[in-house]
């Protein structure tokens, strides 16, 4: 988890050599980032889980996909009316809190949805699944500015959002395992055991996150003096790769057109994403695979693939000191191999090659535009423009799924929603380029 970029300028005093910083930046990551993965990875799975729990639940609820397609996406309502509040809460009581708070309730109802039987219920839990969790990616993200100048966010932030990827990998198999050997124990249909067994996890992982983690460098026992001043140093001498705000204040960010620009990029960009998300395990099924645990199997190919992709683009990214083009290329990628996928349909190893090439660029580009988004955002703006920009961004998430649903419902097949899912990552490449500039490096700051 070591990053290989530049600190800040070299006539600090007080900073020490480059491995030095190099030794202290892999010190902190190992002791913080480990935890935050595996927290957002059962994030990840509770989100998604539903994608894998339709394909047995609809043989006892006879739900539509119109009705899997609205459940999906009315997480996100909850998820923008409270994203907000929750980080600027963070910011007030600190990081350990929030994650008690947000990680013990949303594993409470993650796990009530066993017991779903109607739509109402279905929509109401998933509703209060995205209140419960709201603020928590937007705060890991804020959480990481705590500790990480902009030119060793990039890596960091891919490799904690390489956890997204990696639950994909795991999910498959995970999903497909438990429905198929625990359906039927203790009376329970296998979807429900689904539901319990990746619910609770998330409860116990908040109030390991309250005793372990430290809100802040300085609160870390863990670092001496001397580290605590070289991170502190760090970040008050940071620059970063894109041209960024000069927030004064909560309002100068509110007013920031270019904050709801790159909420719209966000929002085509969730949009399509968790559109593939969630219909994954259907499209792997269209393919002519029938068992679950097959399904769950092909489903985590591409996603391993991805998690060495994100990683290392996101390595070059900071390499390099290039954020634009790196994101405009992710995209570019995943709309590639979507656009083979479609053509290559009926075709297991092929689709599944096209797929793979896919998810390089769909798990690349979303942390990238989040390193993005914290350079551009002044340290005055930043708790509530990251939960900002997250929030309005996650109505793409909330609408798409039901958009496709229908659209597939209505056709029959997925090739046409991969056509809206291709247009809107194009799209979202097109106007980050256009709205974002680069940053002029100071000459007195290594590149």
């Amino acid at each position: 988890m070591n990053t290989h970029l530049a600190h800040a300028p070299e006539t600090q005093a007080s900073l020490p050599k480059d491995n030095l910083v190099d030794a202290l930046y892999s010190k902190v990551s190992w002791r913080i980032v480990p935890l935050l993965i595996v927290c957002y990875m059962v994030a990840y799975l509770d989100r998604i889980n539903i994608g894998y729990a339709q394909l047995q639940m609809k043989q006892v609820l006879t739900f539509s996909d119109a009705v899997y397609g609205l459940g999906a996406g009315i997480f996100f309502i909850g998820y923008f009316l409270f994203e907000v509040p929750s980080n600027l809460l963070l910011e007030r009581i600190g990081a350990r809190k929030t994650l008690l708070r947000i990680m013990f309730c949303w594993g409470i109802v993650a796990a009530a949805m066993m017991f779903v039987q109607t739509p109402t219920q279905f929509y109401v839990l998933r509703f209060l699944l995205g209140v419960f969790e709201a603020g928590f990616f937007p705060g890991i993200i804020l959480y990481l500015t705590y500790w990480y100048p902009s030119k060793r966010r990039g890596q960091v932030i891919a490799v904690f959002m390489a956890a997204t990827t990696v639950a994909g990998v795991i999910a498959g198999p995970l999903c497909g395992g438990i429905m198929k050997y625990l359906d039927g124990a203790n009376g329970w249909a296998g979807w429900q055991w689904l539901f319990l067994v990746q619910g609770l996890p998330a409860s116990l992982l908040g109030i390991v996150a309250y005793f372990y983690l430290q809100d802040k460098p300085e609160d870390a026992r863990w670092l001496s003096a001397s580290e605590k001043t070289a991170l502190r140093t760090n970040l008050e001498n940071d620059h970063g790769l894109v041209a960024g705000a000069s927030h004064a204040s909560l309002g100068q960010m509110f007013r920031d057109r270019k904050v709801y620009v790159l909420a719209l990029v966000y929002f085509l960009l969730l949009g399509a994403t968790y559109t593939m998300i969630f219909w994954v395990p259907t499209l792997i099924k269209s393919w002519g695979v029938a068992d679950l645990m097959q399904i769950g199997l092909y489903s985590a190919l591409p996603s391993l693939i991805g998690v060495f992709g994100m990683v290392l683009i996101g390595r070059n990214s900071d390499k390099h000191g290039e954020r634009r083009w790196h994101f405009a290329g992710s995209v570019a990628i995943a709309a590639i191999g979507l656009g083979i996928t479609t053509l290559t349909h009926g075709n297991l190893g092929a689709s599944l090659a096209a797929l793979s090439l896919a998810v390089i660029g769909i798990a690349s580009a979303t942390p990238l535009f989040f390193t993005i988004t914290t350079e551009y955002l002044s340290k005055a703006g930043a708790a509530a423009g990251i939960a900002l920009i997250s929030s309005l961004g996650n109505l793409g998430a909330a609408a798409s799924p039901a958009v496709t649903g229908a659209i597939t419902a209505r056709t029959g097949s997925p090739v046409y929603s991969m056509y809206l899912v291709i247009a809107l990552y194009l799209l979202s490449g097109i106007i980050l380029l256009l709205a974002v500039r680069s940053a002029k490096t100071p000459k007195n700051v290594q590149a």
